[in-house]
């Protein structure tokens, strides 16, 4: 047998010392360079990989360690942001005019003051919760354009029962002379089968499409692989968009393991009507403009509110890297704490960092009734896995935990405020969400949204199960050990 002393005592002793010179270097060097504009928790957990593997924990951070976009993009949304928000101030509403808690008033403003449209009466939002029934009310839509359509989705890929059909109505609608934009995610929608045909498809029937954020070392373009755009919009004539979770593509995914289990994803989708699909609009052309350098808003200052549609008070909110302030977190946060009888969220992906662990358990604490639906098993092992692991502080802190019934994933990102307040979209309530991803959320305000947005919750309920304490208590401590492992590697941002 092979003697690894004989081995190690061939190796030159200036080798050694360089090795361990260059080990105790990057340790140190790390030690701060790390910590800068990151989260403790965050920094801890690069140290600790930095430290127990330097040379592929530097490596690794190099590659992901960084969560901004290139400074191109960042300048362009910021002055993209202060021109939307100078060329839409005479659409904001009087908060005089409509009657809301100062607290809700507070968090409009907290919206508005860093990088949300305005607040706008006379919507109609209809929730759509069947998975088909959401691709043909869009399909329907895009049969019914005349000048423009505008798609933007995280993930793409074509079929003959679900996707297909839409994907058929831009064809003919390009084909009849209405403009058709397509934007998705070039990674998101990269991995799934039949990509190239896709391309192809799009290419044949002249509809002007572009992968964001895409990762090409021959042009140059890289960054973090893992920051995307995960917003989902569809915009008609800007008289109806749809927004919300689900992507375009069936509900299985286009994944042989889920179709095999049985396992389909659960969205939320909503049809809106009125001055909010304006705000909707202008965020595809902000994505549009960053990816072709075509102008979509080149005279903000023509923007004008919508006819009413409804008697729905809304306001959109985008969110990801171009907004430095994190203004999802600090939305949820904010309406959180704010919250005094009942707080009810759905979330696919709950890693909270601290201050939303805090805002959550002590809504719990102060003896609001907070409610999370979370699915039972998850479609991401390592996110699932660092979920569970703030189970026991929830459940502890008196916070009611539903588990949708594997093998479906209840994709749906959502969430009520008493009586008040319901917003919904395609952010999480996870690190990613508030630092990696662009996303775009819409606050509704008043009784009849939160009744709304509350109904499709409580369906969610009747296929669900509650979790106590005792239950989660009495798992094996391997099972504990390797949520509490997830748990470190989530925080890797």
């Amino acid at each position: 047998m092979f003697d690894a002393l004989v081995l190690w005592e061939m190796i030159p002793p200036w080798l050694l010392a360089t090795a361990w010179t260059i080990d105790v270097a990057i340790r140190v060097v790390m030690l701060g360079i790390v910590p800068g504009n990151r989260r403790p928790t965050t920094a801890m957990a690069w140290l600790l990989a930095i430290f127990f593997l330097p040379i592929i924990g530097l490596a690794l951070f190099l590659l992901f360690g960084n969560f901004r976009l290139s400074q191109r993009r960042i300048q362009r949304q910021k002055d993209v942001n202060a021109r939307v928000l100078e060329a839409t101030r005479h659409l904001d509403i009087d908060d005089s005019d409509f009657d809301a808690p100062e607290w809700v008033k507070s968090a409009l403003a907290l919206n508005r003051n860093l990088g949300a449209f305005p607040v706008q009466e006379g919507n109609a939002v209809e929730f759509i919760t069947d998975y088909h029934g959401s691709l043909r009310a869009m399909t329907e839509a895009i049969d019914s354009a005349q000048q423009y359509i505008n798609v933007q989705f995280y993930i793409v890929g074509d079929d003959e029962e679900y996707a297909g059909p839409l994907l058929d109505a831009l064809d003919a609608a390009a084909a009849r002379g209405v403009k058709v934009r397509f934007l998705f995610d070039h990674l998101g929608t990269l991995r799934i089968k039949g990509f190239s045909k896709l391309k192809r498809r799009l290419d044949a029937a002249g509809i002007e499409w572009r992968a964001m954020l895409p990762l090409s070392l021959r042009r140059r373009q890289w960054r973090r692989p893992d920051l995307r755009n995960h917003r989902k919009i569809l915009v008609v004539d800007g008289e109806v968009a749809f927004t919300g979770s689900q992507n375009l593509i069936e509900p299985g995914y286009k994944r042989a393991s889920a179709h095999a289990a049985g396992r389909e994803w659960v969205e939320l989708m909503a049809c809106v009507r009125g001055p909010l699909v304006t705000g909707l609009d202008v965020v595809f052309a902000t994505d549009w403009s960053q990816e072709t350098d075509e102008n979509l808003m080149e005279d903000l200052s023509t923007v004008t509110p919508q006819r009413p549609k409804g008697h729905i008070t809304g306001q959109v909110v985008p969110s990801g890297p171009g907004f430095e302030t994190e203004n999802n977190l600090r939305l949820f946060t904010t309406l959180i704490y704010a919250a005094t009888e009942r707080l009810t969220i759905t979330s696919p992906y709950f890693v909270p960092d601290d201050s939303l662990l805090y805002a959550m358990t002590t809504a719990a604490q102060r003896g609001v009734e907070v409610e999370l639906f979370v699915s039972e098993t998850g479609d991401q092992l390592l996110v699932h896995h660092a979920q569970q692991s703030y189970y026991t502080q929830l459940l502890t802190a008196g916070v009611k935990i539903y588990r949708y019934r594997s093998p479906m994933v209840l994709h749906s990102k959502c969430f009520t405020v008493d009586k008040e307040v319901a917003v919904f979209g395609s952010s999480n309530m996870d690190m990613r969400s508030f630092s990696l991803n662009l996303e775009v959320s819409v606050m509704l305000l008043g009784a009849t949204a939160v009744a709304e947005l509350t109904r499709v919750q409580n369906e969610y309920r009747t296929s669900s199960t509650l979790l106590t304490l005792d239950q989660w208590s009495a798992r094996p401590p391997l099972a504990k050990w390797v949520d509490n492992v997830a748990r470190l590697t989530a925080t890797l941002q």
